[in-house]
């Protein structure tokens, strides 16, 4: 997949995390900045998680910002999917 356009998912609210995603030039590479308060714990297994969703979608050259509250794994995958699909202007639309 590729990213098109800057899009974002999640809020700041406690237990939850927001991803920010925008394109870069083609084979620059991933540049992930995760700021989390559980990094001292969870930060290794948050940043695999991350890693593996983008090779699932074969996102290779990618700027993603991370700020995490304490998401559990559902939510940082869920997040992260939808903004993926935003970035790559799949997703139709919104509740």
């Amino acid at each position: 997949m590729k990213i098109i356009k800057k899009a974002q998912s999640g809020s700041f609210e406690s237990s939850d995390i927001i991803i920010l995603i925008e394109p870069v030039i083609e084979n620059s590479g991933r540049n992930i900045e995760i700021d989390s308060s559980v990094m001292l714990e969870f930060g290794d297994s948050i940043e695999k998680l991350i890693t593996n969703k983008l090779d699932e979608y074969s996102i290779t050259d990618i700027h993603l910002i991370v700020k995490d509250k304490g998401a559990l794994e559902p939510t940082i995958n869920a997040r992260l999917e939808t903004a993926i699909m935003r970035a790559c202007d799949l997703q139709k639309g919104t509740l």
